[in-house]
């Protein structure tokens, strides 16, 4: 396993549990797509530990006191459709006052490669902490063009949350990206002949909505 600065495993082991029942074959839908958000929640836990804060004056029952809140502009939401959709909910739970921004993107099944058919961001992008968020870093292509798309539209600050990569994915985003700090929650070992993460959990996205 390369260690790159950028890159943040995620080790807890309420995250590995988790992560070792969405692997289960038998998981049936509503319980994968719960253990997704509670995964989501776990890992945005640690990804926003940097979120800028300031002192604001707050009266309680007993006095009046400084007390510290998120700072300037909120959060920003952008899942990769469609299977990033899974983890949204998480991460709200935790910063509920967020903007949620979506980006398309589907695979060439020949190629592999991604190509984008919809961009929605919040406005004004520049001045937000992003969270860009995909269930599987496989190849690592639709991640390393999901925050291109971002930068051309002025974002900055910008972070990618997954639940499991592959080593090659996690090397091609690092390489193309190494400004963005990448959260994974477990690392697994290869991918296969058809770009599928292994041991992986299957696609995530028909795993989650309930399709084949």
């Amino acid at each position: 396993m390369e260690n790159f600065e950028n890159v943040t495993y995620l080790n807890h082991p309420l995250i590995q549990h988790k992560i070792s029942i969405l692997r289960n074959k038998e998981t049936g839908t509503n319980e994968f797509r719960q253990l997704v958000e509670e995964i989501a929640m776990l890992e945005g836990f640690e990804a926003l530990n940097d979120l800028p804060l300031e002192d604001v004056e707050v009266e309680t029952p007993i006095e009046k006191c400084m007390t510290p809140m998120i700072a300037g502009r909120k959060l920003a939401i952008v899942p990769i459709l469609r299977a990033g959709l899974g983890m949204v909910e998480g991460i709200l739970a935790l910063v509920p006052s967020a903007k949620v921004g979506h980006i398309g993107l589907y695979r060439d099944e020949v190629t592999f490669e991604p190509h984008e058919y919809y961009c929605k961001l919040p406005n004004p992008i520049e001045e937000r902490t992003i969270v860009v968020c995909d269930p599987m870093l496989a190849t690592g292509g639709s991640a390393v063009d999901a925050i291109t798309m971002i930068k051309k539209r002025g974002g900055k600050n910008i972070k990618f949350m997954c639940i499991i990569a592959a080593p090659d994915g996690v090397k091609r985003l690092h390489e193309a990206h190494p400004d963005v700090q990448i959260y994974v929650g477990h690392l697994d070992r290869c991918l296969n002949e058809n770009a599928y993460i292994c041991p992986g959990l299957g696609d995530a996205g028909d795993r989650i909505f309930g399709t084949k």
